[in-house]
């Protein structure tokens, strides 16, 4: 499937900025690459510069909840295949993470959920129109612990402003992490926001949703004695 290595190409023109991400590609098994060449076409999208038309990708209207960095899928699944009057489109840049969950969508024939191998920030600028979405949500993302790399942080305060655009007024963003220095500075990055407004009465962190499923990232943080922290932010509406 070289569509989807070739979204991820270092020679592209965004190849100078910062990204969050760096590809760190395990061993696909036969089977995920098999899901890869046998379903792609139906669920997969490829990257390029033209706004996606959502309606026209799901075949119907409803609302659509965005993912990024989805991991091996199995929570997306899960979730997609329990609020079926939502779409989800889910970004992930690691091809063996892509093939479990096109494996799980064809198990579970999921008509409301498709893939994006791409940088999300890509995707984000270049092919999501503004205010389509209803939720945003990012699970566990790269911490990035040590001091030197933060500026590697998917959450910064520009691109908190990008996707704020993507929402729709009342759209919410919702991010889970068991790293405390990242949530504690996601927390005053998003309170300092004029355009969000934070769910928890006293600006802190709220509970778990229970509709939020745990990951396999969650569970390890737990084992090792990590507190998991959600941030639930609305954009304001202007009206």
């Amino acid at each position: 499937m070289t569509s989807i290595l070739d979204n991820l190409n270092t020679n592209s023109s965004s190849s100078q900025r910062i990204r969050s991400f760096v590809r760190r590609e395990g061993r696909m098994t036969s089977a995920q690459q098999r899901a890869l060449t046998e379903h792609w076409k139906r669920f997969g999208i490829e990257t390029g510069a033209v706004l996606l038309d959502l309606e026209k990708l799901f075949g119907r209207r409803a609302p659509c909840v965005l993912e990024i960095g989805f991991g091996d899928g199995e929570s997306l699944a899960a979730i997609a295949a329990t609020h079926l009057d939502l779409n989800y489109l889910g970004i992930e840049v690691h091809r063996p993470g892509i093939g479990h969950l096109l494996l799980r969508v064809a198990e579970l024939q999921l008509t409301n959920l498709r893939i994006m191998c791409a940088d999300a920030t890509e995707v984000l600028e270049k092919q999501l129109p503004d205010e389509c979405l209803e939720r945003i949500q990012i699970f566990f993302p790269d911490p990035w612990p040590k001091m030197r790399h933060r500026k590697r942080r998917f959450i910064q305060p520009q691109q908190v402003s990008l996707l704020i655009r993507k929402l729709k007024p009342l759209g919410q963003l919702h991010i889970a992490t068991d790293c405390e220095d990242y949530a504690l500075s996601m927390l005053d990055i998003f309170n300092a926001n004029p355009d969000l407004v934070n769910n928890m009465i006293g600006n802190g962190f709220a509970p778990r949703p229970t509709w939020r499923l745990m990951t396999k990232f969650e569970q390890r943080g737990l084992r090792l004695g990590h507190t998991i922290r959600d941030l639930l932010f609305t954009r304001c509406s202007p009206y």
